[in-house]
């Protein structure tokens, strides 16, 4: 069987928050606030959320999805690494994603926060390798605006 290229995609989202950028640097680097907009959700369980916000830090996301998803039972693991923080400024953070056992891509996800007026300009840059059977540069980029909406909801709180 002939292996498939890895699937190389950049995107970005922009995002404006009526907030501060310390409040939005802080739901990235405060564990229990990420976990919220990040690590939980409807369709999976959180089964583990190791977060240790510091340059060369690791963070580990493990979920495992409900009855009625799309992939019921099975575990999905995101395990990272801080490669920069620049407090209320810049996080920056290497991926990889792994469905069961299987590792199906990796990623450079890069945040800016840019003040504004009363709010932040929060800019998401997204650097993507996709390996054979991944979810694809477009469920991702779903992926990330659904989560940058969770934090919007997050913020308003």
């Amino acid at each position: 069987m002939e292996t498939q290229p890895v699937t190389h995609n950049t995107f970005v989202i922009e995002r404006t928050y009526s907030t501060t950028p310390e409040r939005v640097f802080a739901a990235l680097a405060d564990p229990a606030k990420k976990r919220r907009w990040f690590a939980e959700g409807q369709t999976h369980a959180v089964e583990q959320f190791e977060m240790d916000f510091r340059v060369g830090g690791t963070e580990r996301v493990q979920s495992r999805f409900k009855a009625g998803s799309p992939f019921p039972g099975v575990t999905l693991t995101n395990d990272s690494i801080y490669l920069d923080i620049v407090p209320v400024r810049r996080v920056v953070i290497s991926s990889t994603m792994a469905l069961g056992d299987k590792r199906f891509s990796a990623s450079l996800a890069t945040f800016e926060l840019v003040p504004k007026e009363n709010a932040t300009n929060l800019i998401f840059t997204h650097q993507g390798a996709f390996f054979e059977g991944a979810d694809g540069p477009e469920i991702r980029k779903a992926g990330w605006t659904s989560l940058l909406n969770r934090l919007s909801e997050a913020l308003a709180e």
